[in-house]
């Protein structure tokens, strides 16, 4: 039912995406600038269950032995690299800013989706399979949080500066 629509109505996805991107950013930005760093904490651990959820709890709709697909899709073009894309960036947006440190978590973060996708294919009971292009949409998807936490960082400890400077 849902993927249905999300098919039938694509461009609103695609909309949709870059909406949530731009809320998102807004709300790390505030919360950043306010120093609600236990609010921040607390979005991260939020979307870390959802990346968590959403890869490894079994689905059981493809039983069998382990697969991996290999392929490379273009960032944002279908629903599903879309989804790929969004799984990680809230996670390094938030964390990201909440620590100061979004090259240390987007390391992390690439390194996650790489476990999950291993344990994909090592886990058939969880009815999943790997897929070179769910790691590589997940790495720009985390990549594009962290260069977005690295702005509001910066942008913060330049305003900082000026403060204690002025």
């Amino acid at each position: 039912m849902i993927s249905t629509f999300l098919v039938e109505h694509a461009p609103l996805v695609r909309i949709g995406f870059w909406v949530a991107v731009a809320a998102a950013t807004l709300l790390a930005w505030v919360l950043h600038r306010l120093r609600l760093r236990r609010v921040l904490l607390g979005l991260s651990a939020v979307a870390l269950i959802a990346v968590l959820v959403l890869t490894l709890v079994p689905d059981g709709a493809r039983p069998g032995g382990v697969t991996c697909t290999v392929q490379f899709s273009v960032p944002f073009q279908g629903i599903d690299t879309l989804a790929n894309v969004a799984m990680l960036l809230p996670l390094v947006l938030f964390l990201g800013t909440a620590t100061n440190r979004p090259l240390t978590i987007l390391t992390g973060a690439v390194a996650l989706s790489a476990v999950i996708e291993v344990v994909q294919a090592l886990a058939p009971v969880l009815g999943r399979r790997c897929d070179t292009d769910d790691l590589a949409m997940n790495t720009v998807g985390a990549v594009l949080g962290a260069v977005i936490a690295l702005v509001i960082c910066a942008i913060d400890r330049r305003r900082r500066a000026t403060a204690s400077s002025g």
